[in-house]
């Protein structure tokens, strides 16, 4: 195996800050992006050399990619109210790195979601399938410009992601806890019978790493350990831990219960990931999804 110097963009967060260690361990150096004076002692604790710049910066991250074997993006907004700029956000950020990436053959692996490739009716999405575009899905925005980027030379792959959890985040799940608590009832949309994918967040944090490491370009992976958690189990789980009771609501209640996330709580977006098993010889061994909300960490407010 080639130690790499790798370059990480949201290496502070909950899944990169598992990403760098993950790399680390396994022998890599890594360049981590950091934005914030308060984060970058935990950053450089783990092992990174901290980068001080920012994904709104662009001149910044050419500087970062240009001290790197390779690049994993996994900065993002998390600003649901303007999910829809901070897309086109990741559009622009996507172009600055390949375009300091082209013609390198360093690899670039960049950060979507499984519910793009729900394109199937009633199949889990696969890696291989057609995706939807940003017209129906605004973070198709990422792998358009993935596409785009491949086109000018760059080596470039896709890792798609679903609720990613531990016990203390569980990606849109954790908002969702917010407005149970608010409200006081734990709800879904009628029977409760649609799903989510997830993967514990250690097992995502090594698929990243066998991604950069294998660097295959195109490729399309999903770092999936539960195909699909029914939104009843997990309202019944939260339920239990959160000490709320648990309803049923209809369609026309879900905008005013569940505000934005209201365009996700009733689908039904399950994905495989058996062809990304294959590839990278990746099995997750973490916990599962409802066995981390049963071990949730509640915070007093």
């Amino acid at each position: 195996m080639l130690l790499m110097r790798v370059f990480v963009t949201g290496a502070t967060g909950f899944i990169g800050s598992a990403v760098v260690k993950d790399l680390i361990a396994a022998g890599h150096q890594v360049l981590g992006l950091c934005r914030s004076n308060d984060k970058a002692a935990a950053l450089a604790a783990a092992g990174a050399e901290v980068y001080h710049g920012s994904i709104d910066d662009a001149d910044s991250l050419k500087k970062g990619v240009a001290q790197a074997d390779g690049v994993i993006h996994l900065a993002f907004k998390h600003d649901f109210s303007t999910f829809v700029a901070n897309c086109e956000d990741d559009r622009r950020v996507i172009k600055a790195l390949g375009a300091a990436l082209a013609g390198s053959d360093r690899p670039l692996i960049v950060t979507s979601g499984t519910g793009l490739a729900n394109t199937v009716p009633g199949q889990p999405a696969e890696e291989d399938n057609a995706i939807v575009g940003c017209d129906v899905h605004p973070r198709a925005a990422t792998e358009e410009t993935a596409v785009s980027v491949a086109a000018d030379g760059v080596n470039v792959s896709v890792v798609r992601l679903p609720q990613v959890h531990d016990p203390v985040k569980q990606g849109l799940i954790t908002p969702l806890i917010g407005m149970y608590r608010e409200k006081g009832v734990c709800a879904y949309m009628g029977d409760g019978h649609n799903r989510w994918p997830s993967a514990y967040v250690l097992d995502v944090a090594r698929l990243y790493r066998l991604a950069i490491e294998k660097a295959e370009p195109n490729a399309k992976y999903h770092a999936v350990a539960e195909e699909g958690v029914s939104i009843r189990a997990i309202a019944e789980a939260l339920g239990r831990r959160l000490k709320l009771p648990v309803k049923s609501i209809t369609p026309e209640e879900a905008p005013t219960y569940f505000g934005w996330l209201a365009r996700f709580a009733g689908h039904d977006v399950p994905a495989s990931s058996a062809q990304t098993r294959k590839k990278l010889g990746w099995e997750p061994t973490g916990p599962g999804l409802i066995a981390d909300l049963e071990a949730l960490q509640i915070s007093a407010t």
